[in-house]
């Protein structure tokens, strides 16, 4: 059965009430930039108050590996998924067990890109391309793109992210059968505000396939 992820959490509430729709992970942005970001003080309160068994991941955009570290053990996070240009040698500094590395996709060299990555990292994440954003665009990503990754990455598990929706949700997975989705702005009411019927409703189209 695919895992699900529920991206850009910012309350205790939401947290919660994603993990009671049945979310096996949780991602919390630390990109200052982002809609959805939140501080290490805001994200150690809310992983806090999480049951066990929920993993728990930090988003982050060129980062100081160094300062990587430091927040997930603050804040009590499992992984981090590292969303913007980050090189082979940052993922493995912080951990190839704990890194999910991201990829926006562009064209068939944004593909090829993934191979320098393969022996560093615990996942592949791959994101639609923006110009103007390192990810929550709602966009869709190219699903031949994505089979490409699929395909280059094997035995490597393969999370699919952007512009996934409870509508769509379920045409994804069935073209790509990929590990797990990733989620944010399609459960949303607005930036960092989960709709909590969305998010029912995205889990159990994912879970039930």
């Amino acid at each position: 059965m695919v895992k699900v992820k529920i991206c850009g959490i910012t309350t205790v509430g939401d947290a919660l009430a994603c993990v009671e729709s049945g979310a096996d992970a949780l991602g919390f942005v630390f990109y200052p930039k982002s809609k959805r970001a939140v501080t290490p003080q805001v994200v150690r309160k809310i992983t806090q108050n999480l049951p066990p068994f929920v993993s728990k991941v930090g988003v982050f955009v060129n980062g100081d590996p160094r300062d990587i570290l430091e927040i997930m053990s603050y804040a009590n996070l499992d992984y981090a998924q590292l969303h913007g240009d980050e090189t082979p040698e940052m993922c493995e500094y912080v951990g190839a067990s704990r890194v999910i590395k991201a990829f926006r996709l562009k064209d068939d060299s944004s593909v090829q890109e993934v191979k320098n990555y393969l022996k560093v990292v615990r996942a592949i994440l791959v994101d639609s391309y923006s110009e103007v954003s390192y990810g929550g665009t709602g966009r869709r990503a190219d699903i031949n793109l994505i089979l490409k990754v699929k395909e280059i990455a094997s035995g490597v598990p393969l999370i699919v992210s952007g512009g996934l929706n409870p509508e769509n949700v379920a045409t994804v997975i069935r073209e790509v059968e990929p590990y797990a989705v990733d989620v944010s702005s399609g459960v949303e009411k607005s930036p960092g505000v989960k709709d909590w019927e969305k998010v029912k409703e995205f889990v159990r189209r994912a879970k039930t396939l």
